[in-house]
């Protein structure tokens, strides 16, 4: 097969000229919910954090579920497509295919295709895929549009009720239309903390049952360089291309992208699919350190937007938790009068990381969690 080529936009700034098109995979919007979860299994490795953490939920009038409690990224559908459409087009000069996979959801991409300039996204979605007690994610991208509804609802199923036959035919469906693309989002990525044996085990697993129904293997932007190399050699191992993801959450447009030379997205699939044939484009928002643009999309979430749409222009808006009765899910903004201090004085710190003198010193200071260094052209074999 076809080698995957691996390339970084600020060693090689014309190569992209010898195409027709860049792909922007893998992008959220805030149709997307975001589990909270994380905040209490962050806390438990700092028992102060834990303790401070659990001190906070007791005081409250409501009872605190971060497990039902999620945020969703700031951007509308449209605002997010602009992103990726603007960098593609703007700075290289190339046509924007732009796929959108919230979690779990097509309303955005069936929202786009209703407006003139946005009618041809594909319709996709980044489903959920619980299996053997780890959660993996597959990026499905260019439903067909007279079936997505029914197809989604099907995922959702199995999303609620995992069933290892039911998955088989889910998977044997999707892969059944040529027009398709499987993406198998961040395969390394330890998404329940069941710690890295567990979930390599559970992940070969996975692969010896549907690896032949997977189309390719996510490069995720916003994960790091080590990790992104081990999953080189996994795609190596199954015989399928590598390409990219931008998973992208705030206003920053996504890390990576495919070049190619298709010029319309049932194209680029087939050069995946059929050609096995991968380009992917790293952007110069890669090359910083990876603390720094994780601090980047946290800023961007909890920032204001004045200029939004009433009920999505403060953080708190865009922060959900169930309601009194514990039946209804909320903006935590109509549960209280205003956010506790406690969390404005931790906000006041984080937005201290906008200042440019203190980015770069967390820059120098994370500066070795930079290690892509490849030029241009590299197929993946080259990368270990």
């Amino acid at each position: 097969m076809s080698p995957t080529k691996l390339s970084c936009e600020w060693n090689a700034p014309q190569f992209s000229k010898q195409y027709e098109a860049a792909v922007s995979l893998h992008s959220h919007t805030n149709y997307s919910k975001e589990s909270l979860q994380f905040i209490p299994n962050f806390t438990r490795k700092c028992p102060l954090l834990h303790w401070a953490l659990e001190r906070k939920c007791r005081k409250s009038k409501i009872p605190v579920d971060f497990a039902r409690a999620y945020w969703t990224p700031p951007l509308t559908a449209k605002l997010a497509y602009d992103v990726e459409r603007n960098q593609i087009e703007n700075e290289l000069g190339l046509m924007s295919l732009v796929s959108l996979t919230d979690h779990d959801t097509i309303e955005a991409p069936i929202l786009l295709r209703g407006l003139p300039e946005t009618n041809e996204i594909p319709v996709a979605l980044e489903w959920t895929v619980p299996f053997n007690g780890v959660v993996f994610h597959l990026g499905v991208h260019n439903l067909p549009h007279d079936r997505a509804q029914a197809i989604v609802a099907d995922l959702a199923a199995y999303t609620r009720k995992p069933c290892a036959a039911h998955l088989c035919d889910l998977m044997a469906m999707l892969d059944r239309s040529p027009d398709m693309l499987i993406v198998f989002n961040h395969p390394l990525w330890d998404l329940c903390g069941v710690g890295p044996q567990r979930h390599r085990q559970v992940l070969d697993q996975f692969l010896q049952g549907y690896a032949g129904f997977l189309h390719a293997f996510e490069l995720n932007a916003t994960r790091n360089c080590r990790e992104n190399n081990s999953v080189l050699r996994l795609a190596d191992r199954w015989q399928r291309p590598a390409i990219s993801g931008g998973d992208r959450h705030g206003r920053q447009p996504s890390c990576a992208l495919n070049l190619t030379r298709a010029d319309n997205f049932v194209e680029f699939i087939r050069e995946i699919r059929l050609e096995r044939r991968s380009h992917v484009l790293f952007m110069p928002q890669y090359a910083e350190p990876r603390s720094i643009r994780i601090t980047q999309t946290l800023l961007d979430v909890i920032r204001e937007y004045p200029d939004f749409p009433t009920g999505s222009r403060r953080w708190d808006d865009r922060v959900f938790h169930p309601d009194r009765t514990s039946t209804v899910d909320c903006s935590i903004s109509t549960l209280w009068k205003a956010p506790p201090a406690f969390i404005g004085r931790i906000f006041s710190a984080i937005r201290l990381l906008e200042n440019d003198a203190v980015r770069h010193a967390l820059g120098l200071a994370f500066r070795d969690d930079v290690e892509w260094h490849h030029s241009s052209d590299i197929p993946y074999e080259a990368t270990s």
